[in-house]
């Protein structure tokens, strides 16, 4: 099936969920159709947003509950899937069967089986899907790959990651699914790794070259949570690759004292390279030189599926290249539930209506500085024997 449109026409979108993180998508689309690219079309949530929810400039889309119908009713070309994490598979294959390209919100499934099903479908279906790992659209990625290529620290020892940050208890009650590992049968596997700091993991993962499943041969989890929810919000993982000399670790925790960007280190032999994928910039280090800071620019992912649909460019987060994240996702679905932590390990803000775990943003800055685990880099709550290792 041919996946070609007219220079000159603004492609047609539905967007499915359009609150919560779909209001980023809202705007996202509406910069876009104010540079003549796209068109918002439609709008598929349970309840119809209000004229108040739409932003200026969109018009008025047509609403309505039932996806697949809104998709033939608006002739859309593409749908942005912005839904819980369960109905993923389920809605990409609807628009695949319609001819309909995707731009699937991270993380792209629950479990590697669900993963499987949605991009095998896809490649059937002859559509095009780009997943939502917005990080990987930023212009330092290859700028990386480049210095690592080009020998810039020495050889490559190792990728750290660490994500600090709050959320407030609110946050685990904005959703039925929201902190939930399952939900009425169903896997979820909404955890500090696999959803908010995803991107960590996806991000040193593909510095790395480590993108496709088989790129995986072993990783290790430990999942721990603060909050009275099933999942974790404090956590690490160390995965083995192909490359057995470059493992990669990633440490995240949304109990954070003093939250502060996430970020991707690069170890080498003669210096390190520190990535702040949402700022786009990266700080190189390297024996007998000074620091040296750089900023880049992004591509968006929804503009670059829709140049990829007019004129051929190649898309930038395929399924195939995100499927390294789903071994990580699927290793912490298989993984014991998450060890609640001693009353002793954490304290409430009762101002900010949060929990904090002290001393834990040192352990993840810790964690992706030295390419430990939790309990390997001495916290008392971090039980050896709870580490789960999975080979792939």
């Amino acid at each position: 099936m041919s996946t070609a449109v007219p220079m000159n026409t603004a492609v047609p979108i539905v967007l499915a969920g359009a609150r919560g993180h779909g209001h980023w998508h809202l705007d996202n689309i509406r910069r876009l159709q104010d540079k003549g690219i796209v068109r918002l079309a439609g709008i598929c949530e349970l309840t119809p947003l209000t004229e108040q929810e739409i932003p200026e400039g969109l018009g008025t889309p047509e609403q309505s509950a039932d996806f697949g119908a809104l998709l033939d009713s608006t002739g859309a070309r593409i749908a942005v899937i912005c839904t819980p994490i369960p109905t993923h598979t389920d809605l990409a294959l609807t628009a695949a069967r319609k001819g309909v390209h995707l731009l699937l919100e991270k993380p792209p499934a629950p479990s590697y089986a669900e993963f499987r099903r949605m991009a095998d479908g896809v490649a059937e279906a002859r559509v095009a899907c780009q997943i939502g790992f917005q990080s990987l659209g930023s212009h330092a990625v290859p700028a990386i790959r480049t210095l690592m290529a080009e020998g810039a620290i020495g050889e490559i020892v190792g990728i750290g990651g660490a994500g600090a940050w709050a959320r407030p208890e609110a946050y685990y009650r904005r959703a039925p699914w929201a902190g939930k590992r399952r939900l009425n049968g169903v896997d979820v596997i909404d955890g500090a790794l696999t959803n908010p700091l995803a991107h960590a993991v996806a991000t040193a993962l593909a510095l790395g070259g480590t993108t496709h499943a088989d790129d995986v041969t072993g990783i290790e989890t430990e999942l721990f949570r603060a909050n009275d929810i099933e999942s974790d919000d404090t956590s690490c993982v160390r995965v083995t690759t192909a490359q057995a000399d470059r493992p990669v670790v990633v440490a995240a925790t949304l109990c954070a004292e003093d939250p502060d960007e996430p970020y991707v280190v690069v170890h080498g032999e003669q210096g390190r390279i520190t990535f702040w994928y949402k700022q786009d910039r990266v700080l190189l280090q390297r024996a007998g030189r000074g620091p040296e800071e750089f900023e880049y620019g992004r591509t968006d992912l929804l503009e670059n599926l829709v140049e990829h649909l007019t004129d051929g460019t190649d898309l930038l987060v395929t399924p195939d290249m995100t499927g390294a994240f789903m071994r990580v996702v699927e290793a912490i679905r298989l993984a014991p539930d998450p060890a609640p932590l001693p009353p002793a390990a954490w304290r409430p803000l009762p101002d900010e209506r949060r929990r904090v775990v002290p001393g834990i943003d040192g352990l993840v800055a810790a964690a992706a500085d030295t390419l430990a685990l939790y309990s390997e880099l001495g916290a008392p709550w971090a039980d050896p024997a709870r580490t789960k290792e999975v080979s792939t």
